[in-house]
């Protein structure tokens, strides 16, 4: 029996691809103020709705692997390929919801893409959909995404790990607003027994502002466009799905 389930893989393709994306942001703005709660809060809280999304897919995939319900290859195409994509985002889910390190998740993310992108493109060249080009976008959208989590999360597991170290951190700055003269000064001083000297003073530095270095930035920066991008190739892709979803229902 044909069941047409596409259309809500895909919606659930748009909703992780925007969950991840909306975490990662609240994440990243969370490290720029040094706030390793925040980033942990972030983590935690988008756990359940991805783990949710995870375990649908999860469930999805494995009937899909079993029943077949698509005519010809379309099973291995569509049912490989997502039930990676389910896994995946159970196993990110609990290590966001044990705020174990996410380093493990995202190197399961960094093999599941690869396979996603020799699923896409080997669909594209055998031209086994009948949009085989938007097929190769969506695939390798969402491959180059699980790519680019790997070191994401390496960085992401360094900083929770160390949120103070001075790799995060600019050099502080003495206030020293003249030279110091000890031997005049110490001449010209009064005497007071128990009161130190002026020149005996700690020198008082200034507060170090905290900067996440440009490298990590620019990795952030480059995965959450990626996931961006992810989620359009799957809104683009499921605007083409839904109408014959709608009008010719099995």
């Amino acid at each position: 029996m044909f069941v047409d389930t596409l259309a809500f893989q895909q919606v659930t393709l748009l909703i992780a691809a925007v969950m991840v994306c909306y975490v990662g942001v609240a994440a990243a703005l969370a490290m720029r103020r040094n706030d390793a709660a925040g980033v942990r809060s972030a983590l935690r809280s988008g756990a359940i709705p991805l783990g949710s999304v995870g375990a649908i897919a999860t469930l999805i995939a494995i009937w899909g692997e079993i029943a077949w319900p698509l005519p010809g290859s379309y099973n291995i195409l569509f049912t490989d390929v997502y039930m990676l994509f389910g896994v995946t985002l159970v196993v990110l889910a609990v290590s966001m919801a044990a705020t174990a390190r996410l380093q493990f998740a995202g190197l399961f993310a960094l093999v599941a893409g690869g396979v996603t992108i020799a699923y896409g493109w080997a669909g594209y060249g055998l031209n086994m959909t009948k949009d085989p080009l938007e097929t190769f976008l969506l695939y390798g959208a969402f491959g180059l995404a699980g790519i680019l989590a790997f070191p994401t999360t390496l960085f992401v597991d360094h900083y929770l790990a160390h949120p103070e170290s001075t790799i995060f951190a600019a050099k502080t700055a003495s206030t020293h607003s003249r030279p110091a003269f000890a031997g005049a000064s110490r001449a010209v001083q009064p005497v007071v027994p128990g009161v130190p000297y002026a020149s005996d003073a700690p020198t008082p530095t200034v507060a170090s502002k905290f900067r996440v270095p440009i490298y990590i930035n620019a990795a952030l920066i480059v995965f959450l466009v990626m996931m961006a991008l992810a989620a359009l190739a799957a809104l683009l892709y499921l605007n083409t799905t839904v109408p014959a979803h709608l009008a010719y229902a099995p």
